[in-house]
């Protein structure tokens, strides 16, 4: 007969075993599944629509709703001068609910035109859910969409911006991009090719996040973003987002996580 003792260790190496080889399941929060959404409607089960505030003083829009929409089967972020909130300015962002570990992560998107705009998809996690300020982004900045942004923060420090170029700009057309997120790489993939691969474990984060896709301005972040100048309304427009959980088939033709299999 095998001793109570025995049954208790051989289980708890048998869990401690499945975790090292589920990085997934070892990052806590994690609780999203892979999905694929092409925008026949805005799924609020899957997003949340930022709405009445914005993100500090260097922002000089507010989330609204109302600058978030879905048409002829592509999601609409848009900036646009709109009274409410703290500020003479308008913008959308969505976020998913849950949260996200190793995989794979795509979008299919258009950016915005004007100088002092962001278009961005990214995850990120941080002090309001209550875990360090960890971030994993592409941003179109309006100042240069002939270039998009790769950076990464962990424990709130970033400094590893990347810029990429992006063949007849980011804003005249629609551009894949992706990263594959592992426990140890992090790779950069711009229309199916990779463009940048991070194995520094001090540069890659670590801790479950939401995926996040916004437009938005700035006043005072100039050097970074352009002397921002309003031309009109504008948006960025997105025809698909996607995650792969690591290990899990790919989910459609095209797919950066075919290439992993």
């Amino acid at each position: 007969m095998t001793s109570p003792s025995k049954t208790i260790l051989c289980t708890t190496a048998f869990l401690v075993a499945m975790a090292a080889n589920n990085p997934l399941a070892a990052q806590e929060g994690a609780k999203g599944a892979s999905f694929v959404e092409e925008f026949d409607q805005l799924d609020k089960k899957l997003w949340y629509v930022s709405d009445g505030w914005n993100n500090g003083p260097h922002q000089n829009c507010t989330w609204s709703a109302e600058q978030v929409a879905v048409r002829d089967g592509k999601l609409e972020l848009s900036f646009d001068a709109a009274s409410g909130g703290e500020r003479q300015y308008a913008c959308g962002e969505v976020q998913t609910r849950q949260r996200y570990g190793y995989g794979t992560y795509e979008v299919r998107m258009k950016s915005a035109t004007g100088p002092g705009l962001n278009s961005a998809f990214f995850t990120y996690i941080g002090p309001t859910d209550k875990k360090p300020h960890d971030e994993i982004d592409f941003e179109v900045l309006g100042k240069d969409t002939s270039r998009v942004q790769l950076n990464q923060y962990i424990a709130a420090k970033g400094g590893n911006e990347k810029l990429i170029d992006v063949p007849d700009g980011a804003d005249s057309g629609f551009n894949d991009y992706a990263f594959v997120w592992e426990k140890d790489r992090l790779r950069y993939y711009l229309n199916g090719a990779l463009v940048h691969e991070v194995t520094d474990p001090q540069k890659l984060p670590t801790n479950a996040q939401k995926i996040f896709l916004s437009l938005w301005g700035t006043d005072t972040l100039s050097d970074w973003m352009g002397r921002f100048a309003f031309a009109g309304p504008t948006k960025l427009e997105v025809e698909r987002v996607a995650f792969t959980a690591e290990g899990e088939a790919c989910q459609f033709d095209g797919s950066v996580a075919c290439l992993m299999n």
